[in-house]
């Protein structure tokens, strides 16, 4: 068998990104051979990724990608386990290739983009599965949405923790960076009000009109009460109707009417939103341990 000298670990470690001592016991599985050892790598790191694919990964990082004329962009969230690994280097270099590549060309779904390249010959996946063996965490491309703007693109970051990309027009890019602040703090479920579906409409109508009826008033004033808090509720949840952040006495509208300017759409992401993330009950465990001791 070949002599496994340290440059020869170095160059796999520089190829592959692992670990010292996992390099060195795959050249010598490889009998030296370093684009085999490289080979055993990604295959054992594939099979960690499997191992680890069943834990919950609520943490992570969201990023946004828009190109040079601001025409086309694209808005991602990846999961990892923990906000430690969230901070990684290598992590945060991964979530940029992602949203790099789900800005550029067509994918029909986040299987299509992991079949992205990216770059060194690798795919996305196989890059996945390498940061998966090396940090040691479940590390998932949750969603992503690529947007070819009606106007141009405008985005902001809330840290990694929340992202906004909207398409618009009129006014100018900072016009474009507070719309986008003021949909990452109030969290509009649309542009306009006409926008909200009818069944969430008769939803609330529904609640409402329970709520009044108890007030023991005549039915015209519970139907003008019911109105009002409609009027209200949409007023809360489409854009147009909020209060500016920045400007509490003026509307998003009258935001918009001031510049001559036009929302067409916005996407959303908050890390981990929807996930359902595991509860730990330690003094539960704790007392399951003295229990069996």
């Amino acid at each position: 068998m070949a002599e496994i000298t340290a440059a020869m670990v170095k160059q796999l470690r520089e190829a592959t990104g692992l670990g010292m001592m996992e390099c060195k016991n795959a050249l010598k599985e490889a009998q030296g051979d370093a684009n085999k050892a490289e080979e055993l790598l990604r295959i054992k790191s594939g099979a960690k990724a499997g191992k680890v694919a069943g834990r919950i990964a609520a943490e992570g990082a969201v990023r946004v990608h828009v190109g040079a004329d601001r025409k086309l962009g694209a808005l991602v969230e990846v999961n990892c386990e923990t906000d430690f690994v969230a901070k990684d280097p290598n992590f945060v270099a991964f979530v940029e290739a992602v949203a790099a590549a789900a800005a550029t060309g067509k994918h029909a779904d986040v299987a299509a983009l992991m079949g992205a390249d990216a770059g060194q010959g690798e795919t996305l996946e196989a890059r996945r599965q390498a940061l998966v063996m090396k940090l040691g965490e479940n590390i998932s491309v949750r969603r992503f949405v690529q947007v070819a703007a009606r106007g141009v693109l405008a985005y902001y970051l809330h840290g990694s923790k929340i992202g906004v990309l909207i398409d618009f027009e009129g006014g100018d890019e900072q016009l474009g960076r507070d719309l986008s602040m003021h949909i990452a703090a109030s969290n509009p479920q649309c542009v306009l009000p006409e926008q909200v579906a009818a069944a969430v409409i008769a939803r609330e109508r529904e609640i409402y009109s329970a709520q009044a009826k108890e007030s023991g008033k005549p039915e015209a004033i519970v139907a003008k009460m019911v109105d009002g808090r409609i009027a209200k509720f949409l007023a809360e949840v489409a854009l147009v109707g909020q209060p500016f952040v920045k400007n509490p006495d003026q509307t998003v509208a009258q935001l918009l009417a001031g510049s001559k300017a036009k929302v067409h759409a916005f996407h959303r992401y908050m890390v981990g939103e929807g996930i359902e993330r595991k509860k730990e009950d330690f003094a539960a465990e704790v007392m399951a341990q003295v229990g069996s001791a």
